[in-house]
């Protein structure tokens, strides 16, 4: 839904921000991030740091009537866009509120 059509159709809507992170399945390798640990370990003496996963982040405003439609939009965008491999990947929506 977009602002201009919640106008016509008289509906109230708000702005929500909606933060998405995508991570691979614990079963998946994760290079980049045993890359990561390698460094904390070898280069940084952080041998207190045990597992480190890698992952994408994306945070998007989006107009909707409520948290519910808000997480909706983008669990539909997510899945129709194939911005994530459900195979290989666990997608995480949340819904932090209104704007």
């Amino acid at each position: 839904m977009n602002w201009a059509r919640a106008l016509v159709l008289g509906e109230l809507v708000s702005e929500y921000t909606v933060e998405i992170v995508i991570e691979n399945k614990p079963a998946a390798r994760d290079p980049e991030g045993q890359t990561v640990q390698k460094d904390l370990i070898n280069r940084g003496g952080f041998d207190m740091v045990t597992s480190v996963r890698s992952g994408k982040y994306f945070r998007m405003k989006v107009t909707a009537s409520s948290e519910k439609e808000a997480k909706e939009i983008v669990f539909k965008l997510s899945n129709d866009l194939r911005i994530f491999n459900p195979v290989a990947h666990i997608c995480t929506i949340t819904v932090k509120g209104e704007i």
